[in-house]
């Protein structure tokens, strides 16, 4: 992630109620009476304005007015730059097609790999920028942005590119993913194993070669590809030090949630389907589950992720929007805090640590990130609530006062 582009301003953040997310603090590790502190981007102190060391009360001060501070919120499963979009999927869905017919009549992913290969960066770039825009105007201060519709070496290089732009052009921290194994291209003629050969052989070499890649992910299903052919893309991307994640179980349970644990992977995605071996493998892992309301609402899911097994064996939540053109075009964190709660039954604070801490541990940053803690970069957002579970409970209201990245 590339690093402050411009140099931000020492500054105190006074008489505010922190949700500080810190571990070392029963649930949202709420502070009353609170402050935060920041020197050359980076929280220096965040705590209680009684115990705020001499030195830090000298910063330029902001009076806060009783509003909440969170850390700034982390998208951490999204697949924001594409071409076009998926309206007309939709309309067939509405019409009683499953999402395997509309994948099989040419539609889905594919019909997205189209429309960006005919897509210059420029258009890329200038299509997704205002996807990127609602999700900063609600707080988000960390977005993953996964390639995935290429599906050649040009075209997934490509994306990645333009994800990279997103940190030249808006004030916020982009993580790319590496999604080479997402679909078969049309020109693959159906032999799945050849293609995934070159995505493993050819295409992330390439790709890690070039720095473009933070991570790299698959899709585990019956629609996309096996366990063994993941497993081969994931032993590629140990082989040039990437981390892996996976989207797996979501329509069918291929287990896929035990293979990514199998490889410490950073998260496993969607779940739906994950039975509790898979939780356990992960458990042990310490893998993340991101669950993904977004796509479970779009196509109307009925088989629910299983929260109960995860709250019992430990596993961490994050939630995420999933941002994408066919099953889920959400551009809102909050409303998907909103869904998760409502359809998955999390709690409020389980909604509010999956998108900053958990999501922030989904993404392997949050050493820097993801919660209200000195040593952190000053990712902030700033409320007009009167209590955090206002975040969770609102539909269509954005409550954002201000957004702060690495302190600017």
């Amino acid at each position: 992630m590339a690093q402050s582009k411009n140099p931000s301003k020492d500054r105190l953040w006074r008489n505010a109620r922190l949700a500080t997310l810190s571990e070392s603090l029963p649930g949202l590790g709420i502070v009353e009476k609170g402050a935060v502190a920041v020197r050359d981007g980076r929280i220096a102190y965040a705590g209680t304005e009684e115990e705020l060391p001499a030195p830090l009360a000298a910063l330029e001060r902001i009076d806060c007015e009783g509003r909440w501070i969170t850390p700034g919120l982390i998208d951490c499963h999204t697949h924001l730059v594409h071409a076009g979009n998926r309206a007309h999927e939709f309309e067939l869905r509405l019409a009683g097609a499953t999402y395997e017919e509309v994948a099989k009549a040419g539609g889905g992913i594919v019909s997205s790999v189209k429309a960006l290969r005919a897509a210059s960066e420029e258009d890329l770039l200038r299509e997704t920028l205002p996807r990127l825009d609602a999700l900063i105007t609600e707080g988000v201060t960390t977005v993953e942005v996964k390639s995935g519709y290429g599906l050649d070496l040009d075209n997934e290089r490509k994306s990645l590119k333009v994800a990279r732009l997103l940190e030249n052009e808006r004030p916020v921290s982009i993580c790319t993913t590496f999604l080479g194994a997402h679909a078969l291209p049309p020109e693959a003629d159906g032999d799945k194993q050849a293609y995934i050969d070159r995505v493993a052989n050819e295409m992330l070499p390439a790709i890690a070669a070039e720095g473009l890649a933070d991570a790299v992910d698959g899709f585990c299903e019956g629609i996309a590809f096996s366990p063994d052919q993941i497993a081969q893309v994931f032993r590629a991307a140990q082989k040039h030090g990437l981390p892996v994640k996976l989207h797996a179980d979501q329509l069918s349970n291929l287990h896929g949630a035990k293979l990514a644990a199998e490889f410490g992977a950073l998260s496993v995605d969607h779940m739906e389907y994950t039975d509790e071996a898979g939780v356990m493998a992960m458990a042990k892992a310490a893998t993340v589950a991101v669950l993904l309301p977004g796509a479970f609402y779009f196509i109307r899911e009925k088989q629910l992720p299983p929260v109960e097994q995860l709250r019992r064996h430990g596993v961490k939540i994050a939630i995420a929007t999933d941002s994408n053109p066919g099953t889920s075009p959400l551009t809102s964190l909050l409303l998907t805090m909103n869904m998760s709660a409502t359809l998955f039954r999390l709690t409020v604070d389980e909604c509010i640590a999956g998108v900053t801490r958990e999501a922030a541990r989904a993404l392997g940053i949050l050493a820097e990130t993801g919660t209200l803690e000195a040593g952190k970069w000053a990712d902030l957002a700033i409320w007009d609530i009167e209590r955090p579970a206002e975040l969770v409970y609102r539909m269509g209201f954005n409550p954002l006062h201000q957004r702060i990245w690495r302190g600017q």
